[in-house]
């Protein structure tokens, strides 16, 4: 995983490994495969595969931009497939490691998946050599500024969000994960058979941070010693105001965009003491609602905008 944006600081994500056995088109080696089939079926039932979407999922913001061929893209053009985006880039290792299963996937899936890689910060050239290269077989296209921001700003590569047939932003993969994971997504999606059990969760910023405002619990915020009343209002305090950081986010979301921001933890740590001073009377009803993006026009992914 390569991180990006204003923080250039040391973000700790996860490797996801997802365990897809049994399907004709799994994109694990076969004694990868093997290994995890028997892992699965030593699993008692409570133990089994859990794939996670957003209940209520927002309308995925339109990607309307020219693929290197010089042809029109957008997203509504693609409405009734799943829509796998993947924000990129030719310099990111693990971007590239993940390229051949992506190609794999597009194939297994042309009728009803569409993948499409969003290049972030690749001279076009370069990038339309490397593409040829590796026999990509799905559009490619420069990423704006505009959708960068639009999709909440992207913190780390590859970024991948999972649209489902209604243009609607299901889930978001930040970092390296097993594209097996990607394809046992698609197929739940598209309704084919899967080893796995689907649940949904309300999106609290994990997919879009303007739903930061909904989060109970936040990264590196410990309330566990507040009453339920001061923890409203230390949650609405950390949604009312912006970090001074220099992301332009609230602190709440800045906790979530980027946890290894220190600015936004201590001033975070600093509101839940004073909130369990506070009497449970004095507490606000609701929580303050936290913007989409940053009020300034800066680009999260450019390495020219750091804190």
């Amino acid at each position: 995983m390569f991180v990006t944006g204003q923080h250039e600081k040391k973000q700790r994500i996860a490797l996801g490994v997802c365990a897809l056995a049994g399907l004709g088109t799994a994109l694990m080696p076969l004694a990868s495969r093997a290994q995890l089939q028997q892992q699965q079926q030593q699993q008692p039932k409570q133990q089994q595969l859990v794939i996670r979407f957003v209940r209520d999922p927002d309308p995925a913001p339109d990607v309307k931009a020219k693929d290197l061929n010089g042809k029109e893209l957008s997203l509504e053009a693609y409405k009734g497939k799943v829509v796998l985006l993947n924000f990129w880039a030719t310099w990111c290792g693990p971007c590239r490691a993940e390229i051949p299963s992506l190609i794999q996937i597009q194939e297994a899936y042309k009728d009803r998946l569409q993948i499409i890689g969003m290049d972030v910060d690749d001279d076009e050239e370069q990038l339309r050599a490397f593409v040829k290269d590796q026999g990509i077989n799905y559009p490619v296209v420069m990423t704006s500024v505009p959708v960068r921001l639009a999709y909440g700003g992207i913190a780390a590569l590859p970024t991948v969000f999972v649209i489902n047939q209604d243009s609607k932003v299901v889930q978001k993969h930040v970092g390296l994960f097993n594209p097996s994971l990607y394809e046992l997504e698609a197929r739940a999606l598209l309704e084919m058979p899967v080893p796995a059990r689907v649940e949904t969760f309300e999106d609290t910023g994990e997919v879009f941070l303007k739903h930061a405002d909904r989060a109970t619990m936040l990264p590196g915020v410990d309330t566990s010693k507040l009453t339920p009343e001061q923890r409203m209002a230390a949650l609405y305090k950390l949604n009312a105001e912006t970090c001074d950081c220099g992301c332009k986010y609230t602190l709440a979301q800045c906790r979530i965009y980027d946890p290894g921001c220190n600015i936004s933890k201590e001033r975070a740590a600093a509101i839940v003491k004073e909130a369990a001073k506070l009497p449970a009377t004095n507490t606000p009803e609701t929580a303050a609602p936290a913007s989409s993006a940053p009020s300034g026009s800066a680009d999260p992914t450019k390495p020219g905008n750091q804190r």
